[in-house]
C-alpha cells in the first residue's frame, strides 16, 4: 500500500482522537468530607499517634486539613484538638529527648576524651628526641642570624628596644 501524505495525515489525526478519547480527565479535588471525622477516630489521637501506620497517619491529617478547609466554626472541639495536637504536639522531632540522654552524652564524651589521652600518651612515649631545632642554643642562634640580617626592623628581634618588648625565636627552656 501505497502512503500518500493524505493518509499520513488521518492516521495520525486518528491516533491523536483515540488519544484524547482515552486520557481520563482530573477534576480538581474538592473537600473529602463536609461532615465531622467520628470520635473514635480522634479519641486519644495524643497516645495512638505514634503507633498508628504512617498511611492512616497521612489520611488523618490529610482528611481534617481537608475540614479545616471549610468553616472553622463547622469543626467539632476533638477535631480542633486533634488538628493542633498533629501539628504541633512533641512526636517526630518535637519529641522529649529519653530520660538518660544528658548523662549518656557526658559518659560517651569522657570515654572519647580518655580513649584520646591514651592514643596522646601512647605516641608520646615512644616517640624520639625534640629535633635539635626545638633546643634553647639553636632558637638564641636563630636570634643572632636574624639581627644580623636586619630582619623585621620595626617590631622584631632587630627593632631597637628589642629586649623591652622580648620577642624572640626562643621559646625552649636550657639544655639539660
Amino acid at each position: 500500500m501505497m502512503r500518500t501524505p493524505a493518509t499520513s495525515l488521518l492516521r495520525a489525526g486518528a491516533r491523536a482522537s483515540s488519544m484524547r478519547t482515552s486520557m481520563v480527565t482530573v477534576a480538581p479535588r474538592a473537600a473529602a468530607s463536609t461532615h465531622a471525622i467520628s470520635n473514635p477516630t480522634l479519641a486519644n489521637i495524643e497516645k495512638r499517634w505514634e503507633g498508628m501506620p504512617s498511611t492512616e497517619q497521612a489520611e488523618l491529617w490529610m482528611a481534617l486539613r481537608d475540614r479545616m478547609k471549610e468553616n472553622w466554626a463547622d469543626l467539632t472541639i476533638q477535631e480542633k484538638k486533634a488538628a493542633y495536637w498533629i501539628a504541633f504536639g512533641p512526636h517526630g522531632p518535637r519529641a522529649q529527648p529519653p530520660a538518660d540522654e544528658g548523662r549518656k552524652v557526658a559518659l560517651y564524651t569522657a570515654i572519647g576524651i580518655l580513649v584520646s589521652f591514651g592514643i596522646f600518651a601512647t605516641i608520646r612515649a615512644f616517640a624520639g628526641p625534640a629535633p635539635s631545632t626545638m633546643h634553647r642554643e639553636y632558637q638564641e642562634a636563630s636570634d643572632e642570624y636574624l639581627k644580623s640580617q636586619r630582619a623585621d626592623p620595626f617590631t622584631g628581634v632587630a627593632s631597637e628596644g628589642y629586649a623591652k618588648n622580648g620577642i624572640s625565636m626562643v621559646q625552649s627552656p636550657p639544655k639539660k
